[in-house]
């Protein structure tokens, strides 16, 4: 291309010479560089050839691709009229005629009454998307879900609006050449390809019954009939399509009447002029056959390429590249006229990439381009913060980051808040991760799980839940719900977790008012069971949100899409047979909330902005910084259509998924054409190692050494993220509390904590710290301990009735918990050993065994210290002594341990019973029984007996007569070293002791454990 940059005013749009002698004029097409900057040098040619000095540009209409390229556009003429001094401008009619994405409408301009009284209405998408479900739902097999029917309706839509944008009817795939290229394709694609043709003459049938027609093909008849009508007689006044890339026939079509109009003229952003012939025509076909009736589109076409759809479009146009002229005006942030040179040589094609190693230096040198690297993608983000920051303090600099990944540009925009930088990401945020609708899904999941904890306290704690004076007063009641709700899961519905509150009312005496408001709120909703009609399920989502919200959650641009998504979806849902079930309702919304970008008012910084690829297009800036080059991402792993095979596509014309790719070069190209580019991307993302994006690659390859590398910003964005203070490691704890704080009672469960890891006595006794559970946590040990002994305690309280304790347990456990872990693996397997426990009770009453209590407390003091406990059973042998019984719900300690002093339990309830300490059973012991209800090894029953004792073939235990003593020695040295005494509390005393870790975080244990074995430990 031309490197001039003077307009030579001879060669202008639309000038007399370009009339032809029969009459007709010549097409008017242009191409503005990339080194050019679109925006800025499209309004530079503009201005002075269709000012008018009374109405300025307003006579001129100007076609342009999206509503973003309006907006981008009309600043570009903005900064020109600062710019130039040409004072106040009427701006020019700008018109929108859509882009490859169909959710870009025609503007009312070229959608009069008179001009669409003859073309039907368009379906609305929701209803079509809804319609279509319903017509899948007989060629689905059974029990499909709702949520997933709508995933392949979507799959439909997509493959409807493709044919659409391509001008293909339908009845195609009836075509005999079709079903020919369809019965060599697999048995799936086969089964795709009939599941779309049925659905789609369904479809079609319907659409004709409702006098509606496709968005897709109400866009191409309304661009046909103005191409049409301006054929026939040419508007008055100037017409310019500028930026259009779109290749569809339709707009293909418009656009060669609009190049041939008496004042019209095409502008295309970067066709390259440039590009040798022979690496032209290696693009491939591009739309135009070799033969009449061959195909339109090769196996070997360059799809990826960025000139590709260009050639497509040019192709479709009738036009030959030759006919294109440059246009020869620069923008404000135009850039050395050799890198538009540089990139046509970095996007060759395979083949002719080869030239790279010929090339004279002036032909791919990237002066002004930098690529930068990082480890992951945070640093990634921290880094290009530093460069914006470093731009922004430039005065007049302007910068755009522009990068396909949403996540990285929300990082962005974060890391800028830590210098109050308020930055704008144009491509905006689906509406699925905004506050609005967060707080939908949250609703849905608390409607699908019946209330579980979870989804019921983020839905409670939502920022936008009782946002008004009152916040403050319900986060501190969710709080309290929080603590209450901890351990496994209550039953399902608000009622279980009401009589939680009230059995805890000691606990949370706060709650038992404000409970019953939240189960108002929530009870017209959780009353909803089985399938509900989609436009009721949304009706009242909508009304409970509202009743925990207020007016709240439909202000701001989140909340105004919230509403008209509910309105739209509740209004279309009325007109399809869509009915859910509660455990749908929660994905189903999550895909569509999903497929909603909330775009942020605009208001950011001034000279900044973020967007995403279809943003970017026509934008221009100073620096110009492209993050996230990975492959997956920039460009896009090209998605297969899931119903039209590759070899279908082809045959009817339809661009195949590699089309992608070359739209994503051609938005890298045009973005390297600033005057500054950084290439950024992260070696590696959250799942894993990734890839250099393949136009990294190709520049690495082109420039060898000659490779700019950005290395400053990454550096900063370390050093940033990085604290230079010496941090010493954290020694062993070994806590000294004073006398008095060591005056403490002692738990007969506790002495084996206090002995083998003395900190976390510490920290339980002294310091009455206690872990949390987490919420809809399995059940525990410990919880199934405490729920075996509730059951015990109720059994022997109805006097062990025969059979009772299966049926108490079945009773306690179905009111207790919902968890479907407790339900589906231990309740059976416990049921089993409570069994077991009901037949030894039977056998030993039968010898004269009695019990003489059952959860019961007990105390005494030993050394002025009081030592508790609390018995599980306790009998009377019938030679009036007594046998201490401790349930356990796993496998009981070893004798080893017991003899070892770190599980004496059993001997010190044995201590306290000997010395009165409970009412119901005084006497000397005599019998020390663990009582398990799980599994000994070799056994396929639950439920066994074992004694700790040191008697006929065990080698380790203690003695029965020394059982208690012994026991009593080791208290009683506990004692002296830790309560009377001034031993410290030494974290993990006896390291290879199992015990639990409920305080390893608080320790640092994994700070020291093992230091003096690390060759790193400092002396």
């Amino acid at each position: 291309m031309s490197g001039a940059g003077v307009a030579d005013d001879d060669h202008g749009v639309g000038q007399k010479d370009g009339n032809v002698a029969d009459g007709r004029h010549r097409p008017q097409v242009y191409s503005i560089a990339a080194h050019r900057g679109f925006a800025d040098a499209l309004v530079a040619g503009l201005i002075p050839r269709y000012r008018e000095e009374a109405f300025g540009l307003a006579r001129l209409t100007l076609l342009l691709p999206s509503t973003r390229a309006v907006r981008t556009v009309t600043e570009a003429f903005v900064r020109a009229s600062a710019a130039d001094g040409h004072g106040g401008l009427l701006l020019p009619r700008m018109a929108v005629v859509g882009d490859l994405d169909l959710d870009e409408t025609l503007g009312p301009l070229l959608d009069p009454l008179r001009a669409g009284a003859d073309v039907p209405p368009a379906i609305d998408p929701v209803l079509r998307l809804l319609r279509i479900a319903d017509l899948l739902r007989g060629e689905v097999p059974t029990g499909t879900g709702e949520a997933s029917l709508l995933r392949q309706a979507r799959n439909v839509v997509g493959a409807i609006d493709r044919l659409g944008v391509e001008d293909v009817d339908c009845m195609h795939l009836l075509d005999p050449d079709l079903v020919g290229v369809v019965g060599e394709l697999s048995q799936h694609w086969k089964d795709n390809t009939r599941l779309f043709a049925a659905t789609l003459i369904r479809w079609q049938a319907e659409l004709d019954e409702r006098g509606a027609i496709d968005p897709p093909v109400r866009r191409n008849r309304l661009l046909q009939h103005i191409a049409s009508a301006w054929a026939q007689q040419p508007p008055a006044h100037p017409v310019v399509a500028a930026g259009v890339t779109s290749a569809s026939p339709a707009v293909a079509r418009l656009l060669r009447v609009v190049a041939e109009l008496p004042r019209g003229a095409v502008i295309l952003p970067d066709l390259d002029l440039t590009l040798d012939q022979p690496v032209w025509d290696a693009l491939g076909l591009a739309g135009q056959p070799r033969e009449a009736g061959g195909p339109v589109f090769g196996r070997g076409d360059a799809t990826t390429h960025p000139q590709y759809h260009l050639k497509l479009l040019l192709n479709r146009m009738g036009l030959a590249r030759d006919e294109v002229q440059p246009w020869h005006r620069s923008g404000l942030a135009a850039a050395p006229p050799a890198r538009s040179r540089a990139i046509s040589n970095l996007f060759l094609p395979p083949e002719a990439s080869a030239k790279w190693a010929t090339l004279p230096a002036e032909q791919r040198r990237l002066s002004g381009v930098r690529l930068m690297e990082s480890a992951h993608p945070d640093e990634e983000a921290q880094a290009v913060a530093v460069l914006v920051r470093e731009a922004l303090a430039v005065p007049e600099r302007r910068v755009a980051v522009i990068t396909p990944d949403r996540a990285l540009a929300q990082r962005i925009v974060a890391h800028l808040g830590r210098w109050n930088i308020q930055a704008d990401d144009s491509a905006g945020i689906p509406l699925a991760q905004t506050a609005p609708g967060r707080l939908l899904l949250h609703l849905a999941d608390t409607w699908a799980e019946a209330a579980a904890p979870v989804p019921l306290l983020a839905l409670l704690g939502h920022p936008l839940v009782a946002s008004g004076p009152e916040r403050a007063d319900w986060l501190d009641h969710v709080r309290l719900l929080d603590l209450a709700l901890r351990g496994p899961r209550p039953g399902p519905g608000t009622a279980a977790i009401g009589a939680l509150l009230t059995a805890r009312r000691k606990d949370f005496p706060q709650l038992e008012s404000w409970w019953p408001h939240v189960e108002a709120l929530l009870a017209p909703l959780l009353m909803l069971e089985g399938a509900v009609p989609l436009d009721a399920t949304l009706v009242q989502l909508a009304q409970t949100a509202e009743a925990l919200c207020g007016e709240a959650l439909w202000a701001q641009p989140a909340g105004r899409a919230l509403a008209a998504f509910v309105e739209q979806w509740t209004a279309a849902a009325a007109q399809a047979s869509l009915t859910a079930p509660p455990a749908e309702v929660a994905a189903l919304l999550r895909d569509a909330l999903g497929e909603i970008a909330v775009r942020p008012p605009y208001g950011g910084h001034p000279r900044l902005a973020i967007y995403g690829l279809l943003e970017a297009r026509m934008s221009r800036a100073d620096l110009v910084i492209c993050a996230g080059l990975t492959e997956g991402s920039w460009p896009g792993a090209p998605a297969t259509d899931a119903l039209l095979a590759p070899a279908v596509l082809r045959a009817l014309g339809i661009p195949g998924a590699d089309f992608r790719i070359g739209l994503a070069a051609h938005d890298l190209a045009g973005a390297l054409g600033a005057p500054e580019v950084v290439l950024s991307h992260a070696r590696r993302d959250a799942a894993g190692p990734a890839i250099a994006s393949r136009f990294l690659l190709r520049i690495h390859a082109m420039l060898g050494d000659h490779v700019a590398i950005e290395a400053d910003a990454v550096r900063h964005a370390r050093r940033l993220g990085r604290v230079d203070i010496a941090v010493a490691p954290a020694p062993q704890p070994k806590p000294m509390p004073s006398a008095e704080q060591r005056k403490v009672d002692i738990a007969a469960t506790a002495l084996d904590r206090l002995r083998g890891d003395p900190y976390q006595f510490y920290a339980s006794a002294i310091l009455n710290l206690r872990a949390l559970d987490a919420l809809d946590a399995a059940p525990s040990p410990a919880w199934k301990g405490t729920a075996v002994h509730g059951v015990l305690e109720a059994w022997h309280e109805a006097g062990a009735p025969p059979g009772g304790l299966v049926a108490e347990a079945e009773r306690q456990l179905s009111a207790m918990s919902g968890h479907p872990f407790m339900r589906a693996l231990w309740q059976p397997r416990l049921l089993e050993a409570l069994r077991w426990i009901e037949e030894r009770q039977i056998a030993l009453q039968q010898q004269g065994r009695i019990v003489a209590l059952s959860e019961k407390w007990g105390d005494i003091q030993i050394k002025g210290v009081r030592l508790h406990g609390k018995a599980d059973r306790i009998d009377h042998l019938p030679d009036g002594k007594l046998a201490v019984v401790d349930y356990k719900t796993g496998k009981p300690p070893s004798a080893r341990m017991v003899e070892q002093g770190y599980a004496l339990q059993l001997g010190l309830i044995a201590l306290i019973a000997e010395r009165g300490g409970f009412k119901e059973a005084d006497g000397a012991v005599d019998g020390f029984e663990y009582w398990s209800l799980a599994r000994k090894q070799g056994n396929p029953d639950f439920g066994y007996c074992e004694e700790p004792v040191l008697e006929g073939r065990r080698k380790s235990g203690l003695p029965r007569d020394e059982f208690v003593a012994r026991t009593l020695d080791y208290l009683e040295d506990a004692i002296d070293r830790w309560i009377l005494g001034n031993e410290p509390f030494t974290a993990r005393l006896n390291p290879d002791l199992p015990g639990y870790s409920d305080y390893d975080q608080l320790m640092r244990l994994d700070e020291w454990q093992g230091r003096a074995n690390r060759k790193d430990t400092p002396a």
